[in-house]
């Protein structure tokens, strides 16, 4: 059984957001046209939600820090954001012009860990329940697209992979941070490297 996961697909990472992904609103159409080759299939389509709460340790007015530096939280280095995706606000909410997606699984809930995957919390602790639903539903390979390549899409590919699903990324319903420069293309390799299909919608086989 295949599933479609769409990462982070929200107004805060769109254009006008608080932390806008440089054209992030293009992903949208692929997005919407994948959904529905999923559906049509009657595949599994899944959402990841970012819904911090306004206290989140990753936000640089709690360390006060610069936005994208890297702080030590907890022993442990984060980069540090400016505040989005908020708990109850209109900048986590889904974009408006994004298909519905019923099954959604929220990440980045606790104040104190920040989690670009959509299966755990970046300490590894606490998991999204992702995993567990994709098994019961038998799925053995995932398809993941949305926002950001080289953060949440990455991160959430890579564990899929590590959990034992094959994974390929829709590369051309992705946009990146690119920060530092030249991060989506590091990402890119890295997932190519580890063995995870790097493909475009046009080459999607359902």
């Amino acid at each position: 059984m295949k599933a479609l996961i769409v990462v982070d697909v929200q107004n805060d990472f769109c254009p006008g957001g608080a932390l806008a992904v440089p054209r992030g609103d293009e992903v949208i159409s692929v997005v919407n046209q994948t959904i529905k080759a999923f559906r049509k299939k009657k595949y599994p389509v899944i959402a990841t939600q970012d819904y911090h709460p306004k206290n989140h340790c990753s936000f640089t007015h709690n360390p006060k820090v610069t936005a994208f530096t890297v702080g030590l939280i907890n022993g442990k280095s984060m980069v540090m954001w400016v505040p989005h995706c908020v708990q109850r606000t209109n900048g986590a909410k889904f974009h408006h012009a994004l298909l519905r997606i019923p099954v959604v699984f929220r990440k980045g809930i606790s104040p104190k860990v920040d989690s670009y995957s959509g299966f755990f919390d970046n300490d590894g602790v606490r998991s999204t329940g992702l995993d567990l639903y994709l098994k019961e539903h038998k799925v053995n390979e995932v398809y993941i697209l949305g926002l950001a390549t080289d953060y949440c899409v990455k991160f959430t590919a890579i564990d899929a992979l590590r959990l034992g699903f094959k994974t390929s990324v829709i590369i051309d319903g992705c946009r990146g941070v690119d920060y530092p420069t030249g991060s989506v293309e590091k990402s890119i390799a890295e997932m190519k490297g580890l063995g995870i299909s790097v493909i475009t919608s046009s080459e999607l086989k359902l």
